[in-house]
Order: C-alpha cells, then sequence, then structure tokens
C-alpha cells in the first residue's frame, strides 16, 4: 500500500498578502512564480519561493509558474522579426502609423508596420531612410495596401521597397493576389550552402476571410511567377524556389477592427483560418510552418489574453496606438478617440474602392462624416455623373459638404492625378460616372487629410479609422495615468497590454484549479514604466 503524499508546504521569503490590493501585486510579478495559499488570516498569494511537502508552512492551494509577456504567442514569430515580444503595431494608413511609431516600438523590441498607404514616394522615402538612420539592425515593416484603382501605386511602392531594402512588408486589403506583391515576395529567395531556402522578403498578410488567406498560405501562382520571370523581374534561380514556401511567412486575421474590415468576431474567424493553415501545412509540409496571428478588438489585456489563449502566434493592435503621442494624427483626433466608447464607430465608404462599395470602419463620436459619405455613395449609386444630380441635390453638396463650386473640385482632382495617377483621368475621360466618383472620392480622401492636420474649421469631418478596441481601452485605462491622451506612447500600451495578458493568463490558470479572487485582486492596472531602449535586433 503506497504512503499518501504530504500537502504542499511553501517556502521562501517574506509574507503572503491576503487583502485584495497586496494579492494583485503579488499577481502582477509575472516574472516569478504565484502561489495560493492558506494562512491564519485566510486565503493568501505570495510571489516567488517554491513548494514542498511536509514542513510547517502555509499549505499550497494553487500554484501558477512565472509567465513573462517574452513567453506570450510564438518563439518563431520573435526569432523570424527580431523582437522580444509576439506583439505588432499594425498599419494605419496616411503616416498615421508614422515613423516616429514605428521607432519607439522597434527600439523597445516590437515589430511596427509604417503605415506608408496614401503617400507619396518620396515621403516614405524619407521614412526609409530615418529607418536606416535611427534603428539600423532594429526591425520594421512597411505597409503594402493593395490598390486595385490605382495599380501604379502598388507598383512604384513595391519599387521603392527593393531599392530601399525594406525587409517585412505587411500586405493589407488585398482580396487577390498582384504580380508586384508576388515580386517583392520573390526577390528576396535564394538557397544558402546547406540547400536551405532562405526568404530575406518577408510578407506579413492581413486578411479577413478563408480565401484570401489561402492565397497566402500556398505557393506564388505559376502563372505570376512565369510572367515575372519573362519581364525580368525576378530571377531563373527565384523563380525556381517559389513553389517550396508560401507567399507569406505570417497571416493576421482581422477581426472587428478600425478602416477597412469585414467586422467578423474574431472568436468566430481564428479557429476558421487555423484549420486553413493546418491544412495547407499537411498538405505542402513547408520546413517553416506558417504562423496566425490576431487582430481587431484587441484594446486591454484581457482580449490580448483571449488571442493566445485561442492559439495566436502573435497579436496586433491599432486603434489604441492611434491615440499616442507618437502617432501621425492631430491632438484634435487623438482627443476624440481618447473619448470614444465601444459603440461609437460607424461604417462608411473607402475612398481607394469607392467604386466596388467597399467600406470602413471609421469614428462616429464628433463627426458627421460617416453620414455624410453614406450620402455621397448613395448618390453615385442613383445618378450617372455630376451633371445628372437634381439641381437642389448638387446645391446641398456644394454647400454643406464640399464648400465650394464641384467644377472646381474636379480641376483640384484634375492636378491632383496628373501628378500622381494620370491614368484615373485617362479612365474618366469619356465616363461623366468615373468623374462623379474622383469627385466624391476627393471628400472622402480630404476628410482623413482634415483629421491628421487637425483643421479646426473641418472638424465636423473628421475620418478617423477606428474599431471598438478604442472604446474598450478607454473603459480599462479609466482612472489611471494613461487616461489622458497626452500620457499615451505606444511602448507603454504595448507593454501594459501584453504584461496585463500574462497577469489574465494566469488568474485563468489558477481558475481552473478552482481558485476565485475578489474582483479587485484580479484587474490589472496600468502604472507608469521605464523601459531601457534596444540598440540590435534580438
Amino acid at each position: 500500500m503506497s504512503t499518501p503524499q504530504a500537502p504542499l508546504r511553501w517556502y521562501g521569503d517574506g509574507y503572503p498578502s491576503v487583502d485584495p490590493a497586496g494579492i494583485n501585486q503579488v499577481l502582477s510579478r509575472v516574472e516569478e512564480p504565484c502561489f495560493i495559499v492558506s494562512t491564519a488570516q485566510g486565503v493568501g498569494a505570495v510571489a516567488g519561493g517554491t513548494a514542498a511537502p511536509g514542513g510547517d508552512g502555509p499549505g499550497v492551494l494553487a500554484a501558477a509558474p512565472a509567465l513573462p509577456p517574452q513567453r506570450l504567442g510564438s518563439a518563431g514569430f520573435r526569432a523570424a522579426h527580431g523582437v522580444r515580444q509576439s506583439y505588432m503595431a499594425g498599419a494605419m494608413a496616411g503616416g498615421i502609423a508614422s515613423a516616429d511609431l514605428v521607432i519607439a516600438l522597434a527600439r523597445q523590441g516590437f515589430l511596427a508596420s509604417f503605415g506608408a498607404a496614401g503617400l507619396l514616394p518620396e515621403t516614405i522615402g524619407k521614412a526609409l531612410a530615418r529607418f536606416a538612420a535611427e534603428i539600423p539592425g532594429l526591425p520594421y515593416a512597411v505597409n503594402l495596401i493593395h490598390s486595385p484603382s490605382e495599380d501604379r501605386l502598388e507598383r512604384e511602392a513595391v519599387e521603392l521597397f527593393l531599392r530601399g531594402g525594406v525587409r517585412c512588408v505587411e500586405a493589407s486589403a488585398f482580396m487577390g493576389l498582384t504580380p508586384h506583391l508576388v515580386r517583392y515576395r520573390l526577390a528576396g529567395l535564394r538557397q544558402d550552402p546547406s540547400g536551405r531556402v532562405v526568404a530575406e522578403n518577408r510578407v506579413i498578410a492581413k486578411v479577413s476571410r478563408a480565401e484570401t488567406a489561402e492565397r497566402f498560405m500556398r505557393p506564388a501562382p505559376a502563372a505570376l511567377v512565369d510572367t515575372l520571370l519573362r519581364d525580368g523581374l525576378v530571377t531563373a534561380e527565384q523563380a525556381r524556389l517559389a513553389h517550396l514556401l508560401p507567399l507569406a511567412d505570417d497571416i493576421t486575421v482581422e477581426a472587428d477592427s478600425g478602416g477597412h474590415t469585414d467586422r467578423r468576431p474574431l472568436p468566430a474567424l481564428f479557429p476558421v483560418i487555423l484549420r486553413v493553415r493546418d491544412q495547407i501545412q499537411r498538405e505542402h509540409r513547408y520546413a517553416t510552418p506558417i504562423r496566425v496571428g490576431a487582430a481587431g478588438g484587441l484594446g486591454t489585456p484581457t482580449a490580448v489574453a483571449a488571442a493566445f489563449a485561442m492559439g495566436a502566434a502573435y497579436v496586433v493592435t491599432g486603434s489604441v496606438n492611434q491615440s499616442c503621442l507618437e502617432s501621425g494624427t492631430s491632438p484634435a483626433a487623438r482627443e476624440l478617440l481618447a473619448q470614444a466608447d465601444v459603440t461609437d464607430c460607424a461604417m462608411a465608404p473607402a475612398a481607394d474602392m469607392f467604386e466596388m462599395g467597399v467600406e470602413l470602419q471609421v469614428l462616429r463620436r464628433g463627426s458627421m462624416f460617416a453620414m455624410r459619405a453614406q450620402q455621397l455613395y448613395r448618390l453615385y449609386q442613383a445618378y450617372d455623373g455630376i451633371e445628372a444630380l437634381p439641381a437642389e441635390e448638387r446645391a446641398r453638396l456644394e454647400s454643406q459638404i464640399f464648400r465650394r463650386p464641384l467644377e472646381d473640385v474636379w480641376q483640384e482632382c484634375v492636378r491632383y492625378f496628373t501628378r500622381r495617377d494620370p491614368e484615373q483621368l485617362a479612365r474618366a475621360a469619356d465616363s461623366p460616372k468615373r468623374r462623379m466618383a474622383l469627385v466624391f472620392r476627393w471628400y472622402l480622401g480630404m476628410a482623413s487629410r482634415w483629421a491628421v492636420t487637425g483643421e479646426a474649421d473641418r472638424s465636423a469631418d473628421y475620418q478617423i479609422w477606428c474599431g471598438p478596441a478604442m472604446g474598450s481601452f478607454n473603459a480599462w485605462v479609466s482612472g489611471s495615468y494613461l487616461k489622458t491622451p497626452e500620457n499615451r506612447t505606444v511602448a507603454d500600451v504595448a507593454h501594459h497590454l501584453m504584461r496585463g495578458a500574462a497577469f489574465h493568463t494566469r488568474i485563468a490558470q489558477l481558475a481552473t484549479a478552482g481558485v476565485t479572487l475578489p474582483s479587485a485582486a484580479a484587474d490589472y492596472r496600468p502604472v507608469p514604466l521605464e523601459l531601457p531602449a534596444l540598440t540590435e535586433a534580438v
């Protein structure tokens, strides 16, 4: 007959805390193991030490191992991108995900994607020069957004990235693959001396549909590879290696987010994409399996912890970073974001895909943009051109929305596209409906610009891309130093979301052991941090 094992007792320095505030402090020390123990004063918690059978120490009721934020998510993601934590700040177009934002996060061991979409090549080039000078050797990504109506912009962006040595691209809003994206991926292929295929140009694809995810998870289509080879845009070796690895290294499952979004719930969408990944991995047997991350709605530590619990290799934030000091938007827009609630968002037509009826999610609080943009799209559907608008509708547009004659707006469009993309004007030459679309897109484009510059006279027209995560974040930081926009930095937000996720993961582990903690003890609250900067990639 076996002898019953003596109950575990805790041994270590210090004394267990039994009050909610003390228990909370113990749980917040995520770099040390946490023990829930029985004391004469009741159930308490203590950090560090060890548990062993026998003796007279307090009895151990449950334990949670040390869980520093650096252990959350995929070690492969951290190694591939040279970062400390499995966390990424996603791109926000028009430079809202600014060079300052990218640099600040790189210096703290996080990956961030520069919001290159909508910027002129010379502006992007200046940002790349800053990265080379200010964070040499540290990781960063640059956004490549699909531009179905402006193919030239996508082509020129890829050419700029290749010339500038950009090693990681975040591909967003792609509904299908383009030769420009495939070219970027293949241009970095080579074999090392051992015969292993090396992809120097990494692709992180942001998707919200299984069919789109599958395109990125498979090798580049042979037809596109052949075309690129024929045009001299990739080498014969790169074309030969193309079928050996997927088009993207990482797939970000984008749920209910700001900007372009299908507003899918993450718990419903993420497992679907994960199953697609597993199926394709069984089929292709890639040497390095594709990593799947999560984005959309991640504005609190509990949401981040839930994403990792579902199996996310990494997490991506967006809306919450826009309210931080380093973002490229205006103080006026940041103030509106800091006041947002979970329900303060609406869908509105997207400027870059206006004719296709594609929508994006924006902040509704303090702005009439969503309502006015929807009115423009209804008029676009109903009439064949500006000249076909009823006189009263045209007068209303000119007085309330555009605040100038529509003919003047068209002339401004002509000047803009003559410099940026003359093909747009050629396609509109014999199409009144196309000219109407360009005029209406002028308002949509300017509305985001007014928000970025803080144009006071146009505050009612601000287009601020935002998802419900912003309201979630604001509710969480209420009462803390991060409530005030002037105190919000992207590095602080990243550290607190990840540290809080580790905190709540341990709470969940203790809950499975039957431990019920007071609500005040189980609430991670952000406090100011001292953050040493990195000088080289991990």
